[in-house]
């Protein structure tokens, strides 16, 4: 199996920490991994997973241990069907509900089916409703000792501190421009797909997903760099006044709710950027963004950025995203002086 450093060369700090803590006998019952969206916190996990269930786990040393790849568990979990773990993730609702955390905690107090222990990943625990995450309190108050439990939170998206005081925490760092680039062009050759992204399309794709591979990757073999640049056009001309905010609205809605607050939340936080003085992660934005930022205090992008949680908060009912657009483009405008703005 291959060893997650070699392939992402980002992680092998958290990863070396990991495999130490195995070796010594020492992994915690509970492991909340925190890392950007993109960054490769379910392919640590999985690597995880694949050497807590491996029958044979080899390496270069005894410190170093990685998943064989050849026995029976290491077989069913590459399959997908290891009877021993288990994949909690957000359903339609884009939340974490309480009947999939009543059943986590049922499986988790159950015995073994072929393994040693049995794994649990929480994909997005960020995204656990308060009813989930007070259900989920007592699995991790009640420790058992054949289960680990995998916690995976998208930076800047809350914990409740119940849960992260019970776990221990580790951080994913962020891939150099050019670990980033040099993954994503190794995935990109792998695709069958007869549609591959050109360098310079790839080169979009990193810098409109900040640099996170992973993200990079999706955005590269699918359509969101197309509709951004027509939702990015509909901003600019909704900005200057030459579209109503109906039509600039529409645009965004395209993207779907997810992309488009990522969208606006990546203009906010380089709109704080350059009040600080520093450089737009979009590139293609700066100069829209950099003459926001001249005439803007600073408080103005992290209100903005407020709005953006606020409505990401809102996305649990299945509000109208295109109301939510509507409601952001305001914000902004707000940003621009009385004479340029719509009438």
């Amino acid at each position: 199996m291959t060893d997650i450093a070699l392939e992402m060369p980002w992680l092998k700090n958290a990863w070396q920490i990991a495999q130490k803590r195995f070796s010594e006998g020492r992994l915690p019952h509970a492991l909340l991994l925190t890392g950007e969206c993109g960054v490769g916190k379910r392919a640590w996990a999985d690597a995880v997973a694949g050497l807590l269930l491996c029958a044979n786990p080899n390496g270069k040393s005894a410190d170093e241990p990685v998943a064989c790849g050849q026995c029976r568990q290491c077989q069913l979990f590459a399959a997908a069907s290891h009877p021993d773990v288990r994949v909690v993730a957000p359903e339609k609702s884009r939340m974490i509900k309480i009947d999939q955390i009543r059943s986590l905690s049922a499986f988790a107090v159950s015995s073994p089916q072929v393994a040693a222990r049995k794994i649990a990943i929480i994909d997005r625990a960020d995204q656990l409703n308060i009813n989930s995450a007070n259900a989920l309190l007592k699995t991790l108050e009640e420790p058992v000792s054949d289960f680990v439990l995998l916690l995976l939170q998208e930076s800047g998206r809350p914990v409740l501190p119940t849960i992260r005081s019970r776990c221990q925490v580790l951080s994913l760092s962020v891939p150099s421009a050019d670990q980033a680039g040099r993954w994503l062009a190794a995935k990109v050759a792998e695709q069958e797909s007869e549609k591959r992204p050109s360098a310079e399309q790839m080169a979009k794709s990193l810098m409109l997903a900040g640099n996170f591979p992973r993200l990079a990757l999706e955005y590269a073999m699918g359509d969101f760099p197309a509709l951004r640049d027509e939702a990015f056009e509909k901003f600019r001309q909704f900005m200057k006044g030459q579209v109503a905010v109906a039509e600039a609205a529409k645009a965004f809605k395209a993207l779907g709710l997810d992309d488009m607050l990522w969208l606006f939340e990546g203009w906010a936080a380089d709109l704080a950027r350059l009040c600080a003085g520093g450089n737009a992660n979009d590139q293609e934005a700066g100069e829209m963004l950099g003459f926001l930022a001249g005439i803007n205090p600073a408080w103005r992008a992290h209100e903005l950025l407020d709005r953006v949680r606020e409505a990401r908060a809102a996305g649990v009912y299945n509000v109208n995203p295109e109301l939510e657009a509507s409601r952001l483009l305001i914000a902004w405008r707000d940003l621009m002086p009385v004479k340029r703005r719509a009438s």
